[in-house]
């Protein structure tokens, strides 16, 4: 799963230039291009995360566990991190407008050889594939809505284009369930690679292309020689940068041990109809929504209260739909409540980051929790698979509580370290 987190970024850090331009119209605001590259996230995030919603029937078209097929989550978010920074450096000198295009058109391959795969090593393959190129679009769509605007309305633009994550769980993954329930799985990959060339399609014809990113290098060799080297000292916020990032790691560990494994969980631990799944999974993203609404109304401002309230609120949803798993209706509210306080947690963990984070360091804090997030997936899916393994199932929930008790405290013990300080 990837961070849609970038939603609410604090309007303060954006600095407002005078100059004699700032009399010149402002542009229009890009409306479709935005849209367009929303979209683009939006399948790019349901490609993703489908497996998690047709896991039992690709367990039995495969011949595997179902713990495998959730350690197909995994080998996409460990591709993401391991290639997401050597790819983007291979490719800066590339015009960004192009390489969403030829993303796109990767996306549309990965998910075709997942439809024909006659085997699960090659659908691993074709993961990998689609996390090689999922590393390279978020290394590129970070910034590219910035570029698309003025300073001002960066943060506009960018919660537009983000929104298309939110939107693969509220709309992608569900329908792409249903699908594979009514058609079959491999059919749902396969719509969903028609829909990737469609996306390219419309990229190249809606999006606006953007100047490459600059490197700041020096104007000249020369300059380079003649200037002294002044070592800067280290960036006292680095520390709570990095606390940050391990807070944002455990929790996603925890989170995606349970719910890569969320569909078994329906069928087995609560014995809902196959047909419930997609509608369920419908509920949790709408749910999910909720709470990015709940950060943007009220929370935003009180990133640390907002943090503590979805940790707490997350543990004990779950808690209740592990205990009540014979009360179905208790279960399916605790279900929904869950996706709720979930969907707080990612936009206040990089709120809270890009607070704590000096100017200075904020593109470098900003790639570490991406890092930090994906390494969080794919670990949490492979947990899960070990735990399933090992102890069941059905403790696989409690399991993530307790990790979620760790994060809590995490939380907690970094709010009282500036008041300590203060107070000395």
């Amino acid at each position: 799963m990837t961070n849609t987190a970038n939603i609410f970024l604090p309007t303060g850090s954006i600095p407002v230039v005078s100059s004699t331009r700032s009399t010149r119209a402002v542009p229009p605001f890009p409306w479709v291009g935005l849209i367009t590259l929303s979209a683009a996230v939006f399948l790019s995030v349901t490609s993703e995360m489908l497996p998690t919603g047709l896991l039992p029937e690709m367990s039995r078209s495969l011949n595997v566990a179902q713990s495998q097929i959730g350690l197909l989550v995994s080998w996409f978010a460990f591709t993401v991190v391991l290639t997401s920074a050597p790819v983007a450096i291979w490719t800066r000198r590339f015009p960004r407008h192009g390489l969403i295009i030829v993303v796109l058109v990767i996306f549309a391959v990965s998910n075709i050889l997942t439809a024909i795969a006659p085997t699960y090593e090659f659908v691993v393959a074709a993961r990998v594939l689609g996390g090689v190129a999922h590393g390279l679009f978020w290394s590129v769509v970070g910034a590219y809505a910035g570029h698309l605007v003025p300073k001002a309305q960066i943060g506009r633009a960018v919660s537009i284009t983000v929104a298309g994550g939110t939107l693969a769980f509220v709309l992608g993954v569900p329908l792409g369930t249903a699908g594979g329930h009514l058609l079959g799985w491999r059919l749902s990959f396969v719509v969903l690679a028609g829909l990737m060339l469609v996306g390219a399609v419309l990229v190249w014809k809606f999006l606006p292309p953007v100047a490459r990113y600059s490197t700041g290098a020096p104007a000249s060799a020369s300059a380079t020689k003649s200037a002294p080297k002044i070592r800067q000292p280290r960036d006292a916020t680095v520390p709570a940068v990095a606390l940050i990032c391990l807070i944002t790691g455990i929790t996603m560990i925890g989170h995606y041990s349970f719910y890569t494994y969320i569909a078994p969980f329906l069928l087995d631990g609560l014995g809902v109809d196959l047909g419930l799944v997609a509608p369920l999974l419908f509920a949790y993203g709408v749910a999910g929504a909720v709470g990015l609404l709940l950060v943007g109304t009220i929370f935003g401002p009180r990133p640390s209260l907002g943090l503590i309230l979805g940790l707490a609120v997350s543990g004990v949803s779950v808690t209740l739909l592990a205990v009540f798993t014979a009360t179905l209706p208790l279960a399916i509210a605790a279900f929904v409540l869950w996706g709720m306080a979930f969907g707080m947690l990612p936009p206040l963990l990089q709120t809270r980051m890009l607070h704590a984070a000096s100017p200075r360091i904020r593109d470098t804090a900003s790639a570490f929790y991406t890092t930090a997030f994906n390494a969080g997936i794919g670990g949490g899916a492979l947990l899960g698979a070990v735990l399933i393994e090992s102890v069941g199932l059905e403790l696989v929930p409690i399991v993530y509580v307790g990790v979620l008790v760790v994060a809590l405290l995490l939380v907690i013990i970094t709010d009282r370290m500036p008041r300590r300080r203060a107070r000395s």
